[in-house]
Parts: C-alpha cells; sequence; structure tokens
C-alpha cells in the first residue's frame, strides 16, 4: 500500500502543470527623443508610431504600443489615456516590473528615474540632470483619465498638434521637484514649444506602453 501512494505521488508530481513564464521583454519606456516639435507629435496616432519606431529600433518587434496621452473634447470627455495602453504587465528595457495592472501602475507604480528607462535601457535626464527632461507629456489627470469638458485651460497642446499656442499636463518620470511626485500629473507646461517645454524642465518626451 504504502508503495502504491509513493508512485502515486510520483506520478502527481510528473504530470503537474508548470507555471507560465512571465513576459518580461521590454513593454513600457520613455521615448529617447521626442518628434523634434515640441508637443506637436502628429496627434495620438503619430505618437503611437513614434513609439513604435523607437521600440523596432531597439530590437523590439511582434508589439503594438501606445503612448500615454490623454486628449480633450467640446462637449464631452476626451480619450483617456489609461484606456489606450492595454491591462499590464509592463516591463521596462532591463525587464523591471513597473506595474502588474491599470490599477497598480495608477495608485503605486515602480516609476522613479532608476527604472523609467527609455526604449535603450537609459537613464532619463531629471532633477539634477543638464538639462533637466523630467517633464513627460501626459495631458492627463493622475488617475489616468482625460479632463473633464468643463476644463477651459488647454491641458494637451491641441490634442498634440501644437508647437506654439497652448499647454500641456506633464509629469515628473523621476518622483521630484516642485513638491509634485505625481509620475503623470505633476503640473502644466508654459507653452508647446520645444524651447517653452525646456524652460520647465521638459524635452517633449512621453512614455509608451505595449497593449499586447
Amino acid at each position: 500500500m504504502k508503495k502504491s501512494l509513493l508512485i502515486a505521488a510520483g506520478l502527481a508530481a510528473v504530470i503537474s502543470v508548470p507555471t507560465v513564464a512571465q513576459d518580461t521583454s521590454m513593454s513600457f519606456f520613455i521615448t529617447s527623443v521626442g518628434s523634434g516639435k515640441g508637443a506637436d507629435l502628429g496627434g495620438l496616432e503619430g505618437a503611437d508610431a513614434h513609439c513604435g519606431k523607437l521600440a523596432e529600433a531597439a530590437g523590439v518587434t511582434g508589439k503594438q504600443w501606445a503612448a500615454y496621452l490623454s486628449t480633450q473634447e467640446e462637449g464631452k470627455r476626451g480619450v483617456s489615456a489609461r484606456d489606450r495602453i492595454g491591462a499590464g504587465p509592463w516591463h521596462n528595457a532591463k525587464g523591471t516590473l513597473i506595474a502588474d495592472n491599470l490599477d497598480q501602475l495608477h495608485l503605486n507604480p515602480n516609476i522613479v528615474m532608476a527604472t523609467a528607462l527609455n526604449e535603450k535601457g537609459e537613464l532619463v535626464n531629471g532633477r539634477g540632470s543638464k538639462p533637466n527632461q523630467h517633464d513627460i507629456l501626459t495631458g492627463s489627470m493622475s488617475d489616468g483619465t482625460a479632463y473633464f469638458p468643463r476644463e477651459e485651460n488647454d491641458r494637451t497642446c491641441s490634442n498634440w498638434t501644437s508647437s506654439s499656442e497652448g499647454s500641456a499636463t506633464v509629469g515628473h518620470h523621476d518622483r521630484h521637484g516642485g513638491g509634485n511626485t505625481s509620475w503623470n500629473a505633476a503640473h502644466n507646461s508654459r507653452g508647446c514649444s520645444q524651447e517653452a517645454l525646456a524652460m520647465t524642465g521638459g524635452a517633449g518626451l512621453f512614455m509608451c506602453f505595449a497593449t499586447n
């Protein structure tokens, strides 16, 4: 009887279903370069294409990419960044987990200067760096949603098509500066041109997430 039990236990161990390894290839990054035209990214479509181009240049293929950007619309709420980026999990270029899901991403993400890397696996300049480039374009509220229609101020540089007039909400990827540690909704830019973004510590960079 004991021998039979031992054999059964051994068979159970052999046929146990193995756990599936999590894909830790890059599914999140901050762009190493912007559009070159300030916050004029060519709209959401242009921003998404920029994400895909940078990812492929870094050797990551077969993934769909979306920029973490919201829009504003008249009379209704715009497109929310959190609704564009899939369900997670997301990892940086070195395989470090950024967040398992949307809730964790917006409540307690692993986004600091050491983890919010660009697509090449490099650090992005933050507070104390020269130049400081920690202002990351988002156009979003802290929960990742678009601003309400009643909001009169431009928070998205005319839905990412302006390189002059307007303003954009930015986050601090290094979680420092001005007493605001928000990674996605720290303050608004002084304008939409490359020069205006640089004045508050930005370079027209934004975040990209793999949606699949």
